[in-house]
C-alpha cells in the first residue's frame, strides 16, 4: 500500500468523522463545541480509523493505534498491515483553542527540536532509527487559524527535518467547512521518512 493511499483514505475519514459532529469531554465535564478540531490527538486518530476500518474493512482490519516499540515505553501512532508495512507517527497543528485564541503549544508539537517534547521533528528521527523492514512516515494534520495558516507550519517543519533525516515527497490533502467554528479549514500531509543522511 502506498502512502497517498493511506493520506487520501485519512483525510476522508476525518472529513466524514468530522460531519457526524463528534463532541469532545473532558473528564471534569468539559464539553467542547463539535467537531474533530478540539479532540485531543489520541482520540481524533481513534476516530479517524475506526471511521477509515468502517470505509475500507479489507484494507484497515489490521491497523492498529497505539503500538509499543520494541525494548522501548514509547508507543506508535498508527500500526499498518499484518505483517506491518507501514509504521505512522501522527501529530496534529492546532495554533488555536477551541476558544478562538492562539494557542503556541501547537508550534511546539510540530517544530520542537527537544525529544521530552515528542514532536513531529523528534518522530522523524525516532522512525528513521527503527530497524524494522516496514517503512516509515510522518503525517500531520492541521487546521488554519488567523494569520497563522497551516502551510506555513508544515514548510517549517519540512526544512528542520530534512536536516536530520531523508525526507520524502510531500503528500497533502485539504479540507475545508468543517463543522466547528474555529477549525473549519486545513489538510492532511505525510512524508515517508526513508532514513538518517549521510555525514
Amino acid at each position: 500500500m502506498e502512502l497517498k493511499t493511506i493520506l487520501a483514505d485519512f483525510a476522508d475519514a476525518l472529513r466524514q468523522v468530522d460531519a457526524d459532529g463528534p463532541q469532545h469531554t473532558t473528564t471534569k465535564g468539559r464539553a467542547y463545541q463539535p467537531g474533530i478540531g478540539p479532540h485531543p490527538e489520541d482520540a481524533a486518530v481513534k476516530l479517524v480509523l475506526d471511521k477509515m476500518r468502517h470505509l475500507h474493512p479489507d484494507v484497515y482490519a489490521h491497523a492498529r493505534a497505539q503500538v509499543p516499540y520494541p525494548n522501548s515505553k514509547q508507543k506508535c501512532d498508527l500500526v499498518i498491515g499484518e505483517p506491518v508495512q507501514w509504521f505512522i507517527e501522527i501529530k496534529m497543528a492546532r495554533v488555536y483553542g477551541d476558544n478562538n485564541r492562539p494557542d503556541d503549544t501547537g508550534v511546539k508539537d510540530i517544530l520542537s527540536p527537544f525529544a521530552v517534547d515528542r514532536s513531529a521533528l523528534g518522530d522523524c528521527a525516532k522512525l528513521a532509527n527503527l530497524a524494522r523492514d516496514a517503512r516509515r512516515a510522518v503525517l500531520i494534520y492541521g487546521f488554519d487559524a488567523p494569520q497563522r495558516p497551516v502551510a506555513e507550519l508544515i514548510a517549517a517543519f519540512e526544512i528542520l527535518a530534512r536536516q536530520q533525516v531523508l525526507l520524502g515527497e510531500r503528500l497533502q490533502e485539504s479540507f475545508k467547512g468543517l463543522v466547528h467554528p474555529v477549525f473549519k479549514s486545513g489538510g492532511v500531509f505525510a512524508w515517508e521518512v526513508r532514513a538518517l543522511p549521510s555525514p
